[in-house]
């Protein structure tokens, strides 16, 4: 794909919105984040099926050019109780079953996870990839209503995760470690444990999260390491008057009972 960038100050848009209200911007994610895994060497992982399209507790960010044409980055952020688990459950369940009490535990109040960042070439270096998809993740999770999140992060983003107020989850796994998504690579389980008063951030992190709270349709020129990129966020979460964080949490509690019933009729067979 050939797109023109000013490199000197790209220009792009960052948009959030529910899976299920545009499915076209799920499939050029989609095909964006799979030109990413594939050039690095992984061709499988637990979401590749990509289910998530169709999970009304899904909820997407892109960053794209302003016409709409090109998506440069994404990530997305799960709520607990859709039509999945968590992708940190699906991806670390059989080696650790653990992860799903875990999970159960916060899923009461509200959690979700922030999942599937990648930027493309194009655009690598501006900060799409790291900070500024996941402040942005951060900040639309407290429009959803969410309390905590979840990440099962690369060791080059576990830094960045703690600048936005995550800590390493060392209940389970090899302290919070899992070989994931091969055996050569290794993934951390990690947990932001308050949304909204983040006081494990950093404060410069803490400050343009709230900001983008504040102000969630603003136009913001944003520098990392000398480089700018001009960014207009929407992240504003269209048609949110249809979701219901109260049925999901319900529905997250029955599918965790549903596991313990499973647990306890293979334990008498």
């Amino acid at each position: 794909m050939t797109t023109e960038l000013n490199k000197d100050k790209p220009v792009v848009r960052l948009r959030a919105f529910r899976a299920v209200d545009d499915q076209h911007s799920c499939e050029l994610f989609i095909e964006g984040h799979t030109r990413v895994l594939t050039s690095i060497g992984i061709t499988k992982v637990t979401s590749s099926k990509h289910e998530w399209m169709n999970n009304p507790a899904a909820f997407v960010l892109i960053v794209e050019s302003l016409d709409k044409s090109v998506v440069y980055g994404g990530a997305r952020v799960h709520v607990s109780g859709g039509s999945q688990f968590l992708p940190i459950e699906e991806a670390t369940a059989a080696l650790d079953e653990r992860i799903y009490a875990l999970v159960k535990k916060y899923a009461l109040h509200g959690t979700g996870e922030i999942c599937g960042l990648w930027n493309s070439r194009e655009i690598a270096g501006y900060g799409i990839g790291s900070i500024f998809l996941t402040r942005a993740a951060v900040a639309i999770s407290s429009q959803i209503g969410l309390q905590s999140l979840f990440a099962l992060c690369a060791p080059y983003t576990v830094s960045m995760a703690q600048q936005v107020g995550y800590e390493i989850e060392t209940s389970v796994g090899n302290v919070g470690t899992f070989y994931y998504p091969k055996l050569d690579l290794v993934a951390t389980s990690m947990i932001l444990k308050d949304v909204n008063k983040l006081e494990l951030a950093e404060e410069d992190d803490k400050k343009a999260i709230q900001t983008l709270r504040n102000n969630p349709d603003i136009v913001k020129t944003e520098v990392l390491r000398k480089k700018e990129i001009e960014i207009h966020y929407e992240t504003r979460i269209p048609n949110l008057s249809s979701w219901s964080l109260a049925d999901t949490i319900k529905t997250s509690q029955s599918q965790y009972d549903n596991i313990k019933k499973h647990t306890q009729k293979l334990s008498f067979i």
